[in-house]
């Protein structure tokens, strides 16, 4: 069975954004780039909130062609052309883009069934509304936080109205130049 893995910047005090959905004080450099581009490498399939999804799709399908394009720009939007897109959104409606599903209903169904499916890792990006929905179905397998060295103070939570302690297992640390910390967990089943 495949398994799901969130990834996720978060802050030390435990949110994914701001209030307003604000994510200017997430650090990213080539140190974190590289890092990831090996890991979502092993991913076949991308799994997104829709405002996510919006944001993914207005940049990374043309990133590789502008004049400007970073290293990391090439490299993701070449995987980003290939991985299968699914979303989770119950406003999107009619035929879904190429290499793209769209779930807008019957969520715990539709969830086990991609599990069911051949592949690989399943990645969770961003996507606090769709990560919300699936921690309450007990769908996440893992999470990969880049925890920031900020306090907001308030904003969105990764972790709200958990009902039952979930218990996880440290698989991998690593501390960046930037002073983001990697933690990586998988969920004790």
């Amino acid at each position: 069975m495949r398994k799901i893995f969130s990834f996720m910047h978060i802050s030390l005090d435990g949110f994914v954004a701001g209030p307003n959905g604000e994510m200017n004080w997430i650090k990213v450099d080539e140190e974190i780039f590289d890092h990831v581009g090996k890991r979502i490498s092993e991913g076949d399939t991308a799994l997104y909130g829709r405002v996510t999804y919006e944001m993914m799709e207005n940049y990374w399908p043309t990133a590789a062609d502008k004049p400007n394009a970073s290293k990391h720009d090439i490299e993701h939007s070449k995987w980003y052309a290939q991985v299968h897109k699914v979303v989770l959104s119950k406003t999107m409606k009619g035929k879904a883009p190429a290499n793209t599903t769209i779930i807008s209903d019957n969520l715990a169904e539709r969830i086990n069934e991609l599990k069911q499916q051949p592949g690989s890792d399943i990645l969770l990006f961003g996507s606090p509304t769709a990560t919300h929905a699936l921690m309450q179905l007990n769908a996440i397998d893992g999470y990969w936080l880049f925890v920031n060295p900020i306090i907001l103070g308030k904003g969105i939570p990764l972790f709200v109205d958990i009902k039952d302690q979930v218990k996880l297992k440290l698989l991998h640390t690593q501390a960046f130049t930037n002073g983001v910390t990697e933690l990586s967990y998988v969920v004790e089943r």
